[in-house]
C-alpha cells in the first residue's frame, strides 16, 4: 500500500474497520424540547446505524468519523512501520479505539505484548490519544498504561486537521512509555513480595481503610468479601506461576480485574478497564509497586 494516497474504499481499510466492528458513522442534529422549542447553539451526536444519541455537544461540533480514524492511522501505519492491530468501541460508541502493534517482552515463561493503543471520541471527552498496552499472554491479562492526549489539541471542526507528523511525534512518546513499562515490569519480577505490601495491595484494590481488619465481617460488605475471596484464588495461582514477586502480585491484581470482576456481567470486557474504577485502581497500584522497586 503506497504511502500518498490512501482511500477509504481500499479494501484493507474496509475489512479493519468491519473487523473492529467500526464500519459506521455518526451525525449531527438540531436539539428541540418537547414542546417544539428549539434548543440554541446544541447538536445531538447520533450513531447512524443505531440512532444512539452518543453525546450533546455545541453547534462547532463536527465529529471525526471512524473512517477517518482508520485512514489517518494506515498512513501512520505506513510511515512508522507499525502494524494495525485491531479497534474497537466502548459503550454505545461514546469512545473508539485502535490498536497498533509495538515491541514483546520475555520474562520467565510470560511473553508480554505490547501494543499502542489510540482512542478518539464521540463525546467530547478527549482528542485523539495513544498509550502503551500490554497483554501477558499465559493467562491473558491485560494491563492499560498512561495515556497522553496529542500535544496539539485537535477540536472537533469543521476544518480540523490532524497531521500524520504530530501523530508520529505522539506514537514516538508512547513508544517511549512502553520502554519504561517493560523496564518497570523487569524490576517488579526482581523484587520479593512480603505480606505487608501484599496487603497494601490488598485494601488499594478492595478500598479498605488501614484500620479496618481484613477479616472485620462487620465492616466489609458481603459483596466484597467474596470479591476478595476470588482475588485470593487468583492471587495463589499467578504467584504460583510467576513466583513471590511484585511481578506476581500485579500479574495477580490484573487478571481479577480483566477476569474475576466481570465474570457474569453483560457488556463488560478486559477493554473496559480503561475507564471503569478497577481500571483506576489498577493504575494506581502499578504506580506503589513500581515505587519499591
Amino acid at each position: 500500500m503506497e504511502v500518498q494516497g490512501v482511500n477509504i474504499h481500499d479494501s484493507n481499510i474496509q475489512t479493519m474497520l468491519v473487523g473492529s466492528k467500526l464500519d459506521w458513522t455518526v451525525r449531527t442534529e438540531g436539539i428541540q424540547t418537547v414542546s417544539g422549542i428549539d434548543v440554541p447553539e446544541s447538536v445531538a451526536i447520533i450513531r447512524n446505524d443505531s440512532n444512539k444519541v452518543l453525546s450533546i455537544r455545541g453547534e462547532g461540533y463536527h465529529p471525526y468519523q471512524n473512517e477517518d480514524l482508520m485512514e489517518l492511522l494506515y498512513r501512520v501505519s505506513n510511515k512508522t512501520g507499525l502494524q494495525i492491530h485491531r479497534g474497537g468501541f466502548f459503550g454505545e460508541g461514546e469512545k473508539v479505539f485502535v490498536q497498533l502493534k509495538s515491541d514483546d517482552l520475555k520474562l520467565g515463561g510470560d511473553t508480554i505484548k505490547g501494543y499502542l493503543t489510540g482512542i478518539n471520541s464521540f463525546d467530547g471527552s478527549t482528542s485523539l490519544a495513544f498509550g502503551p498496552t500490554t497483554l501477558t499472554i499465559s493467562c491473558k491479562n491485560t494491563f492499560f498504561g498512561a495515556f497522553r492526549e496529542m500535544t496539539t489539541k485537535i477540536r472537533h471542526t469543521k476544518n480540523m486537521e490532524i497531521r500524520i507528523e504530530d501523530v508520529c511525534m505522539k506514537l514516538e512518546q508512547a513508544l517511549q512509555d512502553e520502554h519504561k513499562m517493560f523496564d518497570s515490569i523487569l524490576k517488579l519480577s526482581e523484587t520479593k513480595l512480603d505480606k505487608a505490601i501484599e496487603e497494601k495491595v490488598i485494601r488499594s484494590l478492595f478500598k479498605i481503610d488501614r484500620d479496618v481488619a481484613l477479616t472485620d465481617e462487620k465492616q466489609i460488605s458481603t459483596r466484597t468479601r467474596n470479591q476478595m475471596s476470588r482475588f485470593y484464588i487468583d492471587m495463589n495461582g499467578e504467584l504460583k506461576e510467576k513466583g513471590d514477586n511484585l511481578w506476581g502480585m500485579f500479574s495477580s491484581v490484573t487478571k481479577f480485574t480483566t477476569h474475576s470482576i466481570g465474570a457474569g456481567r453483560k457488556n463488560y470486557d478486559s477493554d473496559s478497564k480503561m475507564y471503569n474504577e478497577y481500571g483506576k485502581r489498577e493504575q494506581g497500584i502499578f504506580n506503589q509497586l513500581v515505587a519499591l522497586t
